[in-house]
């Protein structure tokens, strides 16, 4: 009784020093977590307009100089640029992110992938672990982004990317990442990235007009590049602020199921007490019997 007694007393100390573990890593991502959410806020709106301006400008287009990044090719090479966190313990945003990629593949491009002609750059260590430990063709070149999450770090990708399409390396490149909605809540998305996807027209719109002041051309040529920049660089902020949620979010619940658990280990504890004082009265009793008798 002894035995079992100084166990759950074990269990209960190790339960309570994981949950103050659990706290502290909710109220360091509750921490991170504003920070990350502010700068996707005041990001989005911003991006998205520059990214519609974009599409708008390409669409009524008719090809020519400037727009070797709109170019519609037969899909052959594919790259998907997978935006996931470096460390675990986020619920399930890491396997939900990576979930997606490999649905994505497997819908989209299956006839590419089966020719080793998908290959996947990692934003962030997890995606970069399991698609290389899984034999995808992994690149590893951009997966410490997260280590110093700045505009000229992702701005490198987005460069590499841009450099990678115009020169035939991959016909199409897409974004497969964890869009913010709040603590609790990830929209995972794929987003084309290149080339450039144009707006569907309604029946019975009228072409934009646009006037371009300098040449329609250079005002291209500088403005592609800037946008999708951006563009990337919401994503990967989009995912840093997705991650931060999903981590406060699970600590929080591992924190209250800790809670249950030690409620739970308190009642067998005190049961197995009482039993243990029952069993030692009625020793005595027993053995004052014995001695009367």
């Amino acid at each position: 009784m002894a035995g079992q007694l100084k166990e759950v007393r074990n269990r209960i100390k190790s339960v309570q020093s994981t949950q103050q573990i659990t706290k502290a890593m909710k109220m360091v991502s509750a921490a991170k977590l504003r920070r990350a959410q502010d700068a996707i806020i005041q990001m989005r709106p911003y991006a998205q307009k520059l990214q519609e301006m974009l599409s708008n400008i390409v669409s009524n287009s008719e090809g020519g100089a400037g727009m070797s990044l709109a170019a519609e090719r037969p899909v052959e090479k594919v790259l998907l640029i997978v935006i996931t966190s470096d460390r675990g313990l986020a619920g399930a945003f890491n396997a939900n992110t990576i979930k997606l990629a490999k649905a994505t593949i497997a819908e989209k491009y299956a006839e590419q992938h089966k020719k080793g002609n998908v290959t996947i750059w990692n934003i962030g260590k997890k995606g970069y672990e399991h698609f290389a430990k899984n034999n995808y063709n992994a690149d590893a070149t951009f997966k410490d982004i997260f280590l110093n999450l700045t505009f000229e770090n992702v701005q490198a990708a987005s460069k590499a990317a841009m450099t990678a399409f115009e020169e035939k390396k991959f016909d199409v490149v897409e974004l497969v990442y964890s869009q913010f909605k709040n603590a609790a809540t990830q929209r995972f998305e794929v987003e084309r990235f290149l080339p450039i996807p144009k707006v569907e027209k309604k029946q019975g719109t009228a072409k934009a007009d646009f006037l371009y002041d300098p040449t329609k051309e250079l005002l291209i040529a500088e403005l592609m590049p800037k946008i999708l920049n951006t563009q990337l660089f919401k994503a990967v902020l989009d995912s840093n602020a997705s991650e931060h949620g999903a981590r406060m979010t699970a600590m929080d619940k591992a924190s209250e199921n800790a809670n249950e658990m030690l409620r739970s280990l308190k009642i067998s504890y005190n049961r197995a007490r009482q039993a243990a004082i029952t069993t030692e009265l009625t020793e005595i009793v027993s053995g004052a019997a014995a001695l009367n008798g």
